[in-house]
């Protein structure tokens, strides 16, 4: 059995991200590494003082070294990685893989035991073939379902940041999303968490929709994300 724990991102302060931790029996001092996947604030804004209080390392690429500074992860056991590397944290083997969003050089991360697989794909605006093969073969995967197209479009927002969240390096849509899972290979797939979900340009059951549209019903455990709660532990077994 794993018992290597790794945190993906941080974009909350120590006492909230001790406090979720905590919800999932998760001490600070079960934690193996933090993984980081850009530079944006929610999800690199808790990193570097979570880890500097708790002595735990910490491994990003070079880019969002960069674009974080060096101050900023000053007294932090830093490890830069990039795709195609291969990261050994415990009982764990990352690799992380490049993705096309709007920061300096942003990976996603693919996980394996030896025995499951698991990938993750968030902040990602367009699929590429190189992101198809890298979760290909997955026993689970989270999976950003940011917005539905229609309401982003009908949304308040202003017209420039609709293009952003929308255009090719910004987020994925719930129909983009579903596209790469048809693409990908599914023929270990047992589990799929939908993860960051826009409060205002998208909703649960668009998401089970786009999503059971290619899954069908029953095969696939289904999971959508909420901000407040996230989603519980989840046990993806050999078959």
């Amino acid at each position: 059995m794993t018992r290597t724990t790794v945190m993906l991102d941080c974009g909350f302060g120590i006492k909230e991200t001790e406090r979720r931790l905590g919800k999932l029996n998760v001490a600070p001092a079960d934690l193996s590494g933090i993984v980081v996947t850009h530079e944006h604030q929610d999800h690199v804004g808790g990193v570097f003082k979570f880890a500097r209080r708790h002595k735990i390392p910490v491994w990003l690429t070079f880019g969002t070294f960069q674009a974080v500074g060096a101050d900023y992860c000053a007294g932090v056991n830093l490890h830069i990685c990039r795709d195609g590397d291969l990261i050994p944290i415990g009982d764990l083997q990352l690799s992380p893989y490049t993705v096309p969003h709007d920061a300096r050089e942003p990976v996603q991360y693919v996980a394996t035991d030896g025995a499951c697989k698991l990938g993750v794909l968030t902040d990602a605006g367009h699929a590429t073939a190189h992101l198809i093969n890298m979760l290909g073969g997955c026993d689970a995967l989270m999976l950003e379902c940011n917005h539905d197209r229609q309401m982003l479009a009908d949304s308040t927002y202003p017209p420039s940041l609709k293009h952003r969240i929308g255009g090719p390096y910004g987020h994925l849509s719930n129909q983009t999303t579903a596209e790469i899972l048809t693409a990908l290979d599914r023929s270990r797939l047992k589990a799929v968490v939908a993860a960051h979900l826009s409060q205002q340009n998208n909703l649960p059951d668009l998401v089970r929709d786009a999503l059971g549209g290619v899954l069908g019903s029953g095969q696939v455990d289904v999971t959508v994300a909420c901000q407040e709660d996230g989603f519980e532990w989840k046990e993806v077994g050999l078959r």
